[in-house]
């Protein structure tokens, strides 16, 4: 899909009633603990929860490691698992294979409260790892941090896609793209209120502006809003993902998540009943969401019919 041009479409902002769809299937997993945070490992997913990082297929639980904080959105990459651990301040390496720790890499960490992601991309690992402005690049094949990028106060969000990685700061309200030649910052883009998790794909950067309850559409070539939807009167505390030729966002009031067209912005379904806060992610074949509140995991099979 070709970037969103901002100069023919930089004020649009739709609140498009869903479509009528047909409620998909839901198959709740009832998990103990707090089941938070996902990564997609080919048909399982990986979920944060208290005290360790646990693997679900559909049919029960896989395996599970032991952590003393897990925390963040996680990625699978390199054959590995890596996860935030809040109180040690490192990420973790996990072997897919074998779910046992292989490396725990001293990072620091940006935002110990839990809101982070770490990514992958450009042959490394990233996470934001001070407060005070700071992303650590991290080689897989040494486990060691090769670089420490600048950047604003704040930032805690990252996605990679576009050649780039881009960096979120809920303080500073900035997008930030990191160009992984250089490891420096080279575009700033001005967001809405308290801007949180992102995710590039589908022909854009699509960010959270939790405060605003809205969703911004960036044009990843010339790091401008080409548009916005308005989703809830807040997104705190959700997720969002992309693929399948639409955008998934996880959310807390009113559903479990909603489903955006990406080139027109309209609302295509809301899905599921409001169950709190969790998290998201697509897969070719299903949608896991997490449910931290009521103790679940849910897969939604046969994504493409979602929102059609």
């Amino acid at each position: 899909m070709k970037p969103y041009r901002a100069a023919a479409i930089a004020a649009l902002c739709l609140t498009a009633a869903p479509a009528i769809a047909a409620e998909p299937e839901e198959k709740v997993i009832q998990v103990p603990g707090f089941a938070d945070f996902l990564a997609v490992d080919g048909s399982s997913v990986w979920a944060t929860n208290k005290g360790r990082v646990e693997r679900w297929s559909t049919e029960g639980k896989l395996a599970d490691v032991a952590m003393a904080h897990p925390c963040g959105a996680m990625t699978v990459a390199f054959g590995s698992l890596w996860v935030a651990d809040c109180d040690e301040r490192t990420v973790s390496r996990i072997d897919l294979k074998t779910a046992k720790k292989i490396a725990t890499i001293a990072t620091g960490i940006a935002n110990p409260k839990g809101e982070l992601n770490v990514t992958a991309g450009a042959g490394s690992i990233w996470v934001a790892s001070d407060d005070k402005g700071m992303v650590a690049r991290i080689d897989p094949a040494t486990n060691m941090v090769t670089a420490s990028i600048p950047v604003d106060p704040g930032t805690y969000y990252l996605s990679f896609g576009f050649d780039s990685l881009w960096a979120v700061s809920a303080l500073g309200q900035s997008l930030q793209k990191i160009d992984p030649a250089t490891s420096a910052v080279v575009h700033r883009t001005k967001l809405g209120r308290a801007p949180g998790f992102l995710v590039a794909g589908e022909g854009a950067v699509w960010v959270q502006e939790q405060d605003d309850g809205t969703v911004a559409r960036v044009d990843p070539v010339t790091g401008e809003v080409s548009g916005r939807v308005t989703v809830d009167p807040t997104l705190k505390y959700g997720d969002i993902d992309a693929g399948g030729g639409k955008i998934w966002l996880r959310t807390t009031a009113g559903q479990t998540f909603v489903v955006i067209d990406p080139a027109t912005l309209a609302i295509r379904t809301r899905v599921g009943k409001a169950t709190g806060s969790g998290a998201l992610r697509y897969t070719d074949a299903g949608v896991w969401t997490s449910s931290h509140d009521v103790h679940t995991l849910s897969w939604w099979k046969e994504p493409g019919k979602i929102g059609e």
